[in-house]
């Protein structure tokens, strides 16, 4: 019996690479899914304080992030504490259950 030629040994290592990718694509792919699914499972931060515009646009609430009276996600939107003191000085009521203005150390 000969020995096989180098292209056959060459045609074997191919095949043999090619299942070893294929189980690496494989794992690959589980962890993108794990990954994905994990992603959907963690919410999103709560943020520091939330402004609540009016069904205009215009701002109507402030209160600290994670108030239940926030009204809709729609008419909600982030803002940092620059920008929730700056409301406040604008006349921007603040929520009378979470009291962003007693949390931001507002004095009025």
């Amino acid at each position: 019996m000969s020995e096989p030629s180098r292209l056959d040994q060459l045609h074997f290592l191919r095949r043999y690479l090619l299942q070893e990718l294929a189980r690496v694509d494989g794992w690959i792919q589980r962890e993108e899914e794990r990954q994905a699914a994990e992603t959907r499972r963690t919410p999103p931060p709560v943020p520091d304080w939330v402004l609540e515009h009016s069904l205009t646009g215009t701002p109507q609430r402030l209160h600290v992030g994670g108030c239940g009276l926030g009204g809709t996600q729609a008419r909600t939107k982030p803002i940092s504490r620059d920008q929730a003191l700056r409301a406040l000085g604008e006349g921007v009521e603040a929520c009378g259950i979470c009291r962003p203005d007693a949390a931001l150390g507002w004095l009025e």
